[in-house]
């Protein structure tokens, strides 16, 4: 049975992403993942401008006429939501918390893929895998996909980002589209990555928090690593402090952003304070560019 104020929170998410997915994210979602193949759908007779190259010999002198073969975009996909549960994610000084940010983005996903006739699926990961659902269709799908993220309560407060990557590479079978949403705040995962996106469609969402990339300047400020539950006082007051915090944020960036071009898997920022809208319609339109150009 779902709490009174989870299933408003689901119903009023449910209305407000799948009206972003009638108005803005639909068509762009199946421009950007288009079918990663063609499959045989029948054969017509031969029309001037047809190429040569797609005659069926067999049928055409069975016939004594000329035919070709006609192929169609293999539409069907399989979309893997893979979201980090750990104790970042509940990390927040402005706007939304990662992990709600997440599963509105996931929601949006979800929507947009079974109104494409595509599977989805989901894994749940900390330092572990803490839950796997399988890739389905339907709407009651996709809303129990929304719930598990809402209602999900981690085991760990750790990140293992590899062990999410390698439950996927053995339970995705054929190409996917995996979708891998955390602030990446985290090592040792570039050799499964690699591995992902060699046999899927790899994207990275990337979370990233106001004071992830700047300390304001409001004095005294004690700081707690959800992760580890660590503290310490940081001088926000002190300019050289601020510059040096600034610094390791960028070249923390810059080094996630290199990583994630050796592996050839594309990058979306999500700035948890601005919305997630305008960052994935422009991501989706770049890539449809990409395709096409």
């Amino acid at each position: 049975m779902i709490p009174k104020e989870l299933f408003k929170t689901i119903r009023k998410l449910e209305i407000r992403t799948r009206g972003l997915v009638s108005n803005i994210f639909g068509g762009e979602y199946h421009s950007a993942f288009k079918g990663q193949g063609i499959e045989f759908a029948e054969v017509r007779p031969y029309q001037f401008g047809d190429d040569i190259r797609s005659i069926d010999w067999n049928v055409s002198a069975r016939y004594e006429d000329t035919f070709v073969k006609v192929f169609e975009e293999e539409r069907e996909q399989t979309v893997m939501l893979i979201v980090d549960v750990s104790g970042s994610g509940d990390y927040a000084t402005q706007g939304k918390f990662k992990r709600e940010m997440a599963a509105e983005i996931c929601a949006v996903v979800a929507f947009s893929a079974i109104q494409n006739n595509d599977k989805v699926g989901l894994l749940l990961f900390s330092d572990q895998v803490e839950e796997f659902v399988p890739p389905k269709k339907g709407r009651r799908h996709v809303l129990r996909l929304i719930r598990d993220l809402f209602a999900h309560e981690s085991k760990s407060r750790g990140t293992d980002l590899s062990v999410a990557l390698n439950h996927a590479l053995q339970v995705l079978n054929r190409r996917s589209i995996v979708l891998v949403l955390s602030d990446f705040q985290t090592t040792g995962y570039e050799t499964a990555l690699r591995a992902v996106s060699r046999r899927h469609d790899t994207v990275a969402i990337q979370m990233i928090d106001p004071t992830e990339v700047a300390l304001p300047n409001v004095g005294l400020l004690e700081i707690t690593d959800p992760e580890t539950g660590q503290t310490r006082v940081v001088d926000t007051g002190a300019r050289q402090q601020r510059s040096d915090y600034a610094d390791a944020a960028d070249r923390a960036s810059r080094e996630t952003e290199a990583l994630l071009r050796r592996v050839r898997v594309d990058r979306v920022a999500i700035h948890t304070d601005e919305g997630y809208v305008e960052p994935l319609v422009q991501f989706f339109r770049r890539r449809n560019r990409r395709r096409s150009g």
